[in-house]
């Protein structure tokens, strides 16, 4: 009897010690976790109750006040919500609908030089962001720009004289970067499609045009509803291309570019380094972004569904 106890004694520890090293192999992750992501999300959430400004002074407590301000009294704000979404809409829909077309057409058997098509249409995703953001800069160049060259419209300033214009220009951008990028993950999807739909399509007498629209966009609405995803989440945080091509926080002469992420950022690591006002737009926007998601999954399972 004791034998045995001393057994399921010895069995016990070994047990003990077989899951501490299971948590000591993964508490690197927990660890990190905790001090790069779950603490800056608390302590964003603690600044945003201060009105505190970098540099300038003691942090003073004062609530919700910050997100009062930013509802009531930041018209600032407001334009930059409006822009956002008036970007995305202008960039997203058309981008995954030319994607989609796009991977249709080189998916076809008679498209010969495939992977060079890929390949060239993956290039503007990989290519650098800053850099892509100055040559369109200088596309649409108010004094020396080949569009305005082109157009016959010497001295339209596209940043400025027109707000649609130049969220046309910027969601120019968007599209030349992301289109690539969605054209690929298509192409994937279309590989799980079976050619035997396509080819009873093809004796039916179904045009091309047809069979993209009633066999390829609805075999592939899973996937459009995850790009579409991903394009909520990514447009709404658009941010590098209006910040180089504006140059600065300001988004325009009158705020024409400026987006939800260029505000956050440049009102808490501008000039006036305000970081509570700052974090409350930070959590102001990550809520706009969740409601904005979760519509957009209901609208867009409600159509697979059906």
């Amino acid at each position: 009897m004791g034998k045995k106890s001393k057994n399921n004694f010895k069995y016990g520890s070994q047990a003990r010690k077989d899951a501490l090293s299971g948590y000591l192999y993964v508490s690197p992750f927990f660890i990190l976790f905790i001090v790069f992501g779950l603490f800056p999300i608390l302590f964003n959430i603690y600044v945003s109750l201060f009105s505190w400004r970098l540099f300038k002074g003691e942090p003073e407590f004062i609530g919700f006040q910050n997100y009062v301000w930013l509802l009531t009294d930041d018209s600032a704000f407001i334009t930059s919500i409006v822009n956002t979404f008036s970007m995305w809409f202008m960039a997203i829909l058309p981008q995954l609908f030319i994607a989609l077309v796009i991977a249709f057409v080189l998916n076809q058997a008679f498209i010969k030089f495939k992977d060079m098509f890929k390949m060239a249409i993956f290039m503007p995703f990989v290519t650098s962001l800053v850099a892509v953001t100055i040559i369109f800069g200088n596309l649409f160049s108010r004094d020396y720009g080949l569009v305005n060259f082109i157009l016959g419209t010497q001295g339209f300033d596209w940043l400025n004289d027109n707000r649609w214009l130049s969220h046309f220009a910027v969601t120019l951008m968007v599209n030349w970067r992301w289109i690539g990028y969605n054209t690929i993950i298509y192409m994937a999807g279309l590989q799980t499609i079976s050619k035997e739909l396509y080819e009873a399509a093809t004796i039916d007498g179904a045009t091309k045009i047809q069979q993209f629209f009633y066999i390829t966009i609805p075999q592939l609405r899973p996937i459009i509803l995850f790009t579409l995803i991903l394009s909520v989440s990514g447009g709404m945080q658009l941010f590098v291309e209006p910040f180089i091509w504006a140059n600065g926080f300001n988004g325009g002469a009158d705020n024409q570019i400026l987006t939800m992420f260029l505000y956050m950022y440049g009102t808490a690591f501008g000039p006036q380094y305000n970081i509570g006002y700052g974090a409350a737009i930070g959590w102001l926007m990550f809520i706009i972004i969740i409601l904005f998601a979760i519509l957009n999954w209901v609208v867009s399972t409600k159509l697979i569904k059906d």
